[in-house]
C-alpha cells in the first residue's frame, strides 16, 4: 500500500501538521473554468473571424473582374498591334469648342462633336484656354 503526505492547517503551536494518509484518500481538486462571453465579446470575435473572409471575397471579386475584362478583350487587337493616330489642334485666342466643332464637322451636330472632344481629351468641362492642345476624334 502506498502512502502520501498531506499538508493540513497549522496546529495550535504554529507548526505544520503533516499527516500520513493512504494515496486513495488524497483527491486533487480539479478546477474547471468556463469562458463566458458578453455580447460585445461575441461581436468582437465574429468581426475578427469575418475580416479575413471579407478580404478574400474582395480579392476574388476584383481578380474575377480583371479576368473577365481580359477575357472580353482576348480577341481584340492590342494597343501595340494598332497604332492610333489623332489629329491635334491648338485653341486660338477667343476660340470656343462650339466654333471648333463647326469647323471640323460642319454637317454634324456641334453638341455631339463637343461631347466627343471632351470625352477624348478627358476635359473637366467644356471650357478651353488659348494655347491648349486638343486631340480630335477620328470620325470627323
Amino acid at each position: 500500500m502506498s502512502t502520501a503526505i498531506a499538508m493540513t492547517a497549522r496546529g495550535s503551536n504554529g507548526a505544520l501538521d503533516l499527516g500520513v494518509v493512504p494515496s486513495g484518500a488524497v483527491q486533487m481538486a480539479s478546477v474547471r473554468t468556463r469562458l463566458h462571453l458578453t455580447r460585445r465579446g461575441r461581436v468582437v470575435f465574429t468581426t475578427l473571424a469575418a475580416i479575413p473572409v471579407a478580404a478574400v471575397a474582395l480579392a476574388l471579386a476584383l481578380n474575377g473582374g480583371i479576368a473577365a475584362a481580359e477575357g472580353a478583350n482576348a480577341g481584340a487587337a492590342t494597343v501595340a498591334d494598332v497604332a492610333t493616330v489623332f489629329d491635334y489642334v491648338t485653341i486660338a485666342s477667343g476660340q470656343s469648342l462650339w466654333q471648333l466643332a463647326e469647323t471640323i464637322a460642319p454637317t454634324s451636330d456641334p453638341r455631339d462633336v463637343i461631347a466627343e472632344i471632351v470625352s477624348l481629351n478627358q476635359l473637366p468641362s467644356e471650357n478651353v484656354q488659348p494655347g491648349q492642345r486638343l486631340a480630335l476624334p477620328a470620325r470627323f
